[in-house]
């Protein structure tokens, strides 16, 4: 065997064949057609071409089916089969009243139930005071990489010792103006849940650098780490739905960052789930997988992460299942996380489907100039507005 040329690095040895095939045909201008043209961080050189290979051809429109029920079956199918993580029928066997306290116009308890087979899980339930049954929110949190708390960016917890609660409120400072979501939806009449993902707060604290090892070990172990994830989310809108002090018919999703998608994705895959509001997380999948952009990183990423179902359904087209129900979704203009023409191409296919639905008032998509991956008060108070006007 020939010996290897030395001045061949380790990179250029991993993706340069796949470099070359791809530039030998259609090369930059001014280079060499045997030159490896070799593309920084993570992507490999060819991800132009993988790009291109996704079609989606299971979104609405594109789809051979035509009759949109049968769409919706057909594309939640899909999307379940690819979580990795079976349907949960385990009775929650729920306890109330732990740390039961009157918190002013609402009382905060600790509820604690089985969100799948494998474990319980303890929520912080907020209920108004007066005669229900009320209309009710599920709170999904934001992952931040910030795992010590979870719930708890979202309520205040009024259980825990100073810590968490200074960590929480500078959280609160950061994204939401100082307020807490859970408190202010209480105060409004909502019941109000919020439960820690597994590696956040009473479920963890996992580190970053261990978040990849974890989801890695999920897929060695025949599941995934965000398939549960959604199975926990879809199970804790079946619960919130089914207390006595809360009208089934009038349960909401809602979130921010990595809750807004788990708001999208519960809305499509619940049928607890009356309306969904979503604040800075929504894209086209193409125009995020682009170098720098920080779901390239990996890590993070595997919270939200469905191995092949990209093969068939884009990130808007898997919200669309949750159509002609009421959503909302939010984003800032600065947001860097979300490039400018994801976001518009996902509104877009957004908006073609519930035009398609005739319910083009139930969708209401906004971006708001000058602001980056917030969540503040105006943001909030429109967001409540539009609540109170859906449930």
């Amino acid at each position: 065997m020939p010996a290897r040329d030395p001045a061949m690095g380790r990179r250029a040895f991993v993706v340069g064949s796949g470099a070359a095939a791809l530039f030998t045909a259609a090369g930059p201008a001014g280079a060499a057609a045997s030159e490896p043209v070799i593309v920084d961080g993570p992507l490999p050189d060819f991800h132009p071409l993988l790009k291109d290979e996704l079609r989606f051809p299971l979104a609405w429109g594109t789809s051979p089916i035509r009759d949109f029920r049968a769409w919706r079956r057909a594309a939640r199918a899909k999307v379940e089969e690819h979580l990795l993580v079976e349907r949960d029928d385990t009775s929650y066997e729920p306890e109330f009243g732990e740390q039961r306290t009157e918190l002013g116009d609402y009382t905060g308890e600790l509820a604690t139930f089985s969100v799948t087979r494998y474990g319980r899980v303890r929520g912080a339930l907020l209920t108004p005071h007066g005669t229900g049954p009320f209309p009710a929110v599920l709170l999904l949190h934001d992952h931040g990489a910030k795992f010590d708390i979870g719930k708890e960016k979202l309520v205040r917890p009024w259980y825990d010792g100073e810590t968490r609660l200074a960590s929480a409120q500078a959280w609160a400072d950061r994204y939401f103006s100082g307020r807490f979501l859970g408190d202010e939806l209480a105060r409004r009449g909502y019941v109000v849940l919020a439960v820690d993902a597994l590696g956040w707060g009473d479920r963890g604290p996992i580190t970053y650098e261990q978040q990849q090892a974890l989801a890695s070990n999920f897929y060695n172990l025949g599941s995934s780490l965000a398939g549960l994830m959604a199975r926990e989310d879809v199970r804790a809108a079946g619960f919130l739905a089914g207390l006595d002090r809360v009208d089934r018919r009038r349960v909401a999703a809602v979130g921010f960052s990595m809750g807004a998608f788990r708001a999208w994705q519960t809305a499509a895959l619940s049928d607890h789930v009356a309306a969904a509001a979503s604040v800075c997380w929504m894209t086209g999948l193409k125009e995020v997988m682009v170098p720098g952009n920080n779901i390239l990183r990996g890590q993070s990423s595997y919270c939200m992460l469905h191995p092949g179902l990209a093969r068939y359904l884009d990130f808007p087209d898997v919200a669309s299942i949750a159509a002609p129900r009421p959503m909302l979704f939010f984003h800032g203009a600065e947001d860097t996380l979300f490039p400018a023409e994801g976001v518009r191409v996902a509104y877009d296919k957004l908006r073609d489907v519930w035009r398609s639905r005739r319910a083009e008032e139930r969708l209401h998509t906004k971006v708001w100039p000058d602001l980056g991956h917030v969540c503040t008060a105006p943001m909030q108070d429109e967001l409540f507005t539009w609540l109170d006007t859906v449930l």
